[in-house]
């Protein structure tokens, strides 16, 4: 039994108003060549499939004809929901396809037994199970309670995932003793899109759980033979346990994503066995970052001198002084070069040192939602998908500033009473 196990494909992403379609075409394709080539009998898709709840029709064409394509190699497919997709999205098609061997799960709600997924080998006897968990939201798993502290509900919540993995486990285990005694020792898988404790995460990930839950602890998890996760888009293994892995998205989603290659996870069980390999992404769409002052700069565009493919670059300047017209002189630097400049910021240091000498306003004199807004206007949130995540950060320095104000410090009480 060989299962693919990928993630964050996003497709309909627009990237500083570039279109990925080409690269996500081209990542599909390449993934259905691992299908033929390492004779794999299906593909675990850990959630968000799309980019945005109300994906683009070419991201909707994309996927269907993606289902249409495995079930000619004979792969099955298991494609889960993320917090970025939509429940009605997903389950537009769900019935279609899954004449089609793809079996969609995209939320938690209705039926454990639905969330328990039979995965069958070329011979078509039944070899492995799939706990089948998507994205949790909140409201599926966790009655709303007045009075209940932002601390309170994280713990709540963690324990409603806790206990939701278990429930679908064993109905899982269950499942298995109902198969015929030959089977009784197939593997059993669990996905989960969520943040597992410890991960290292990228720009592009968007807060799951807001004020509510920092990381999901890896010995919530069920024993299971392997868990397939996303949403951390990085590929990594969790709690230094080898069988519980993030494959990542198989294209960088930002520029910090450059710093580690991209992969997919071949899982092989075999008479008890299991052996997970990682295989690496082709980079479909050149990038780039650079950092450093203008002489450096101009140093490193010229290794793009002779580029044939664009490239896409993010260009950090650091500058002893402030320089009104950067981007002419990056224009200049760049031109006649195969390259396209999609970001272009000054380095945090000359931010800081903006931000400080800016004003002399006295600190005290300061509301901490102005000295927050202040840091903000140094930064530049151009695109649309920059706008949406300024307005998530302010949402939660709001939601993290109003605990504060409503809960003292216990200490500070408690010097009060004395």
């Amino acid at each position: 039994m060989k299962i693919l196990h990928t993630s964050d494909w996003h497709l309909g992403q627009n990237f500083y108003n570039k279109s990925r379609k080409a690269e996500h075409e081209q990542f599909l394709n390449w993934l259905l060549q691992q299908v033929t080539q390492h004779s794999v009998d299906a593909i675990i898709v850990a959630g968000d499939i799309f980019d945005t709840s109300t994906p683009p029709s070419y991201a909707r064409e994309m996927y269907h004809r993606f289902v249409v394509e495995a079930n000619k190699v004979n792969c099955q497919l298991l494609m889960l929901g993320g917090n970025h997709d939509s429940v009605s999205v997903l389950n537009e098609s769900k019935q279609i396809v899954n004449y089609l061997n793809t079996a969609v799960v995209p939320n938690t709600a209705g039926d454990i037994e639905q969330q328990v997924v039979e995965v069958k080998g070329k011979s078509g006897a039944v070899e492995a199970l799939v706990c089948a968990i998507p994205f949790i939201r909140p409201r599926d798993v966790l009655a709303s309670q007045a009075g209940v502290t932002g601390s309170e509900r994280q713990q709540q919540l963690g324990e409603a995932i806790k206990q939701h993995y278990q429930l679908v486990y064993q109905a899982a285990v269950e499942h298995r003793q109902s198969l015929p005694q030959a089977q009784q020792s197939i593997p059993i898988i669990a996905t989960g899109h969520l943040t597992a404790l410890g991960v290292s995460q990228s720009e592009s990930v968007r807060d799951i759980y807001i004020g509510t839950l920092d990381g999901f602890a890896a010995e919530g998890f069920p024993p299971a033979d392997y868990i397939a996760l996303g949403h951390i888009h990085r590929p990594q293994i969790v709690a230094k346990s080898e069988h519980i892995r993030y494959s990542g998205s198989p294209i960088a989603l930002s520029f910090d994503e450059l710093k580690s290659d991209k992969q997919v996870m071949l899982v092989e069980f075999d008479q008890g066995n299991r052996h997970i390999t990682g295989l690496p992404v082709p980079r479909f769409q050149l990038m780039a970052e650079i950092k450093g002052d203008l002489a450096s700069i101009e140093s490193q565009l010229a290794n793009y001198a002779e580029s044939e493919q664009r490239v896409w670059l993010s260009i950090e300047v650091s500058l002893q002084d402030y320089l009104s017209d950067l981007q002419d002189k990056v224009r200049e630097l760049t031109q006649g070069l195969n390259v396209e400049v999609l970001q272009l910021k000054r380095s945090r240091e000359q931010r800081m040192a903006t931000l400080a000498g800016q004003n002399n306003e006295m600190l005290s004199e300061l509301k901490p939602l102005d000295v927050f807004e202040k840091r903000i206007e140094l930064e530049a949130f151009d695109s649309d998908e920059e706008q949406q995540r300024l307005q998530r950060m302010r949402l939660k320095f709001k939601q993290i500033l109003s605990e504060v104000e409503t809960n003292p410090h216990s200490e500070q009480n408690d010097g009060e009473s004395a």
